[in-house]
């Protein structure tokens, strides 16, 4: 048996969670901040650097899910035009203002709105699932839209206790199975094995790309040992991001899948006109993390000139925990943060996660932050 670590073997009270990552605990003053000047330089600065889109379907308050969905699918046919690779929805249960509780319904909707740009989950919480289940839906949805589809996998319940029990969970569950149920899960989508008696059909054979999402060390681990793709959730929770990049590349192992390691790096950013602009935006996902360790409702709020009055010295050490790997401010700016992320994680490729209250200005920073991506690769040619 293989033994992983866990975040518990670093820090007792980091529980894993997947990319989406709105979690209904509260995260007190003992978070660390994110800093990247402990990590070496691992050589990457931009070259081929991908990027893509990590969306939880945000509503505003007092709007029908519909509403967010429409905008959902109007940022997925923008980010298409501007060379964004992927397209991937959350999995949230139960969380006011999220409207990402169907992930596979929103990936067939969103990729049966765009032509090329790959649409997949960011992902699908395994244990609240049968495996044969996700096997049907994914290749269902591979079947529809060839080449398409990814399916990214976490541990986390997507939701509180309650939640759990009304998904049929086991509350006993820890998400020491896991490696189990993707077993199982990779059984139904691969070839079909001499003496299988369950097949997935659509998905047996479709071999849908899978990759294993997580915020601390033990999907890392699960992901370099069976030669999986790694996407880590630094949106939210940034403190282990240097650790786990570390282990995925060092222990990583080649597989039919891959040959190398590729680590894709969910992170928040905010790209405007001047920092000033920017930082201002950036005050909306201070407050739905402020809400959310509220435990109150998440919707989206209109940015305000400063946080100041609105929490506590302890609310905003939190809340700034969890947004410490935030890139925000103008196109140099955010560049430069783009440059050391890349240096301090040699990610190959970034999962951008931008909320902001109007969506003119969050197509604005998207469209800022291909911009940025392209000049990162012309510089690398040119130093090449």
């Amino acid at each position: 048996m293989v033994k992983f670590l866990d975040a518990s073997d670093l820090h007792p009270e980091s529980p894993e969670n997947g990319a989406g990552g709105m979690r209904q605990n509260r995260c007190g003053s003992t978070c660390i901040q994110f800093s990247m000047s402990r990590q070496k330089d691992n050589g990457r600065s931009g070259a081929d650097l991908a990027i893509s889109v990590l969306d939880l379907v945000a509503m505003r308050p007092g709007e029908p899910a519909g509403n967010a969905i429409k905008r959902t699918v109007e940022l997925a046919r923008q980010v298409e035009l501007w060379g964004y690779t992927r397209y991937w929805l959350a999995e949230h249960h139960s969380i006011a203002g999220l409207a990402c509780s169907a992930t596979a319904v929103l990936i067939g909707h969103v990729a049966g709105a765009t032509e090329r740009i790959r649409v997949g989950s960011g992902g699908v919480m395994l244990p609240n699932h049968a495996p044969l289940v996700v096997a049907e839906q994914f290749g269902t949805l591979e079947a529809m839209y060839p080449g398409r589809i990814d399916l990214g996998l976490g541990r986390a319940p997507g939701g509180d206790g309650y939640t759990m029990r009304a998904l049929r969970r086991d509350l006993r569950q820890s998400g020491d199975d896991f490696p189990e149920l993707l077993e199982e899960l990779r059984t139904y989508l691969g070839a079909e094995r001499p003496g299988q008696v369950v097949r997935a059909f659509p998905g047996q054979g479709s071999r849908v790309p899978i990759t294993l999402l997580g915020s601390s060390v033990y999907s890392a681990q699960l992901a370099a040992r069976l030669g999986l793709p790694f996407a880590f959730a630094a949106h939210f929770a940034p403190e282990y991001l240097l650790a786990a990049a570390e282990l995925y590349r060092d222990r990583f192992q080649p597989s039919e899948e891959l040959s190398e390691p590729y680590l894709m790096v969910g992170v928040q950013v905010i790209a405007a006109q001047t920092d000033a602009a920017a930082l201002r935006l950036f005050t909306t996902p201070q407050q739905r993390f402020l809400r959310l360790i509220r435990n109150q409702a998440v919707e989206l709020l209109p940015p305000v000139d400063s946080m100041e009055g609105l929490w506590t010295p302890m609310e905003r050490a939190a809340v700034e925990s969890r947004l410490g790997a935030a890139i925000v401010g103008s196109d140099a700016t955010v560049q430069a943060g783009i440059e050391k992320l890349l240096s301090a994680t040699g990610a190959s490729e970034l999962i951008v996660v931008t909320d902001t209250y109007d969506t003119v200005d969050r197509h604005e920073s998207y469209r800022r932050v291909a911009g940025i991506a392209a000049s990162l690769g012309e510089i690398s040619k040119t130093l090449a």
